[in-house]
C-alpha cells in the first residue's frame, strides 16, 4: 500500500473526461479522472515491476503509467486521446504541459479505424439487442454517436473536439430515450458517409509521428533520475 501511495505521489498529470468534459453532465453524472503518473528511475528499473495503471474505482480515477498512455494515444484510443484535449485540466507540471503541446503528434488516419470501428461494431451490436430483446442502453447509443462526430471533427479539423455543445439537446434526447430507433439509426447511417468523406479529404498523416513521442518519453526518463516531479 505504502508503494502504491508513493506512486499516487508522481501524477504528473490529471484531468476530468466523460460527461463533465463533454458538457453532458446531469446532477448525478460521476466525475472521471484521468491521468498519467511517472514513476522514479529506481521504481522504474526495479524487479518488482510497475503496474500500467492505478485505479481508484471508489472515486473514479485512473492513472496510466507514462509509456502506457503515449502508446494507447499513438493507436489513437478515444479515451486517451480525450485526455490530451479536455478542457478540464486539474494537475499538469512542467512535463505534462510539453506532453500537451506535443499532443498533435498523436493524430493520424488511425482515427477513422478506432473511432468508426468501434462503433460500427457496437451499433451491430444494439440491432442485435433490439432484434432479441426488444431494447437498448440509450445512454450507450448516445456516446457512440458522440464518438463519430468526435471521430469526423479529428479528420476535418486536426484536433479533438471534445464537448458536444452543438449536438448537446439531440443527444441528451437520445440518452432520455425519447428518440426512436429508426431515426437515431439513420442519423447513424449519415454519420458513417460523413466519417468516410472525410477520411478521403483529410490533412492528418497516414501515422502518429513516433520519433516525436519516442524523444519525450526517452527524456521524460532522464528527468526521472531525479527525486523531484518533472
Amino acid at each position: 500500500m505504502v508503494a502504491e501511495a508513493d506512486l499516487y505521489a508522481r501524477v504528473v498529470y490529471r484531468c476530468v473526461i466523460g460527461s463533465q468534459a463533454y458538457g453532458l453532465a446531469e446532477a448525478a453524472s460521476d466525475v472521471d479522472r484521468r491521468g498519467i503518473y511517472l514513476p522514479t528511475a529506481d521504481r522504474h528499473w526495479s524487479l518488482t515491476g510497475l503496474p500500467e495503471q492505478l485505479e481508484n474505482h471508489p472515486t473514479q480515477e485512473v492513472y496510466w503509467e507514462l509509456r502506457k498512455f503515449l502508446v494507447l494515444a499513438l493507436k489513437a484510443n478515444p479515451n486517451v486521446l480525450e485526455c490530451l484535449y479536455t478542457p478540464l485540466i486539474e494537475k499538469a507540471t512542467a512535463l505534462a504541459e510539453e506532453l500537451l503541446r506535443l499532443r498533435e503528434a498523436f493524430l493520424s488516419r488511425l482515427v477513422y479505424q478506432t473511432y468508426n470501428g468501434y462503433a460500427m461494431s457496437q451499433f451491430k451490436k444494439m440491432q442485435a439487442d433490439l432484434r432479441n430483446h426488444g431494447l437498448v442502453k440509450w445512454k450507450h447509443v448516445m456516446h457512440l454517436i458522440r464518438l463519430l462526430l468526435a471521430g469526423i471533427g479529428v479528420l476535418r479539423e486536426g484536433f479533438v473536439p471534445v464537448k458536444v455543445d452543438a449536438h448537446r439537446d439531440r443527444l441528451l434526447a437520445i440518452r432520455r430515450g425519447e428518440v426512436p430507433w429508426p431515426e437515431v439509426d439513420r442519423w447513424r447511417h449519415s454519420l458513417h458517409q460523413d466519417f468516410n468523406a472525410a477520411l478521403e479529404t483529410t490533412k492528418l498523416p497516414e501515422r502518429p509521428d513516433y520519433e516525436r513521442v519516442d524523444a519525450f518519453l526517452i527524456n521524460a526518463r532522464r528527468l526521472a533520475l531525479s527525486e523531484e516531479l518533472p
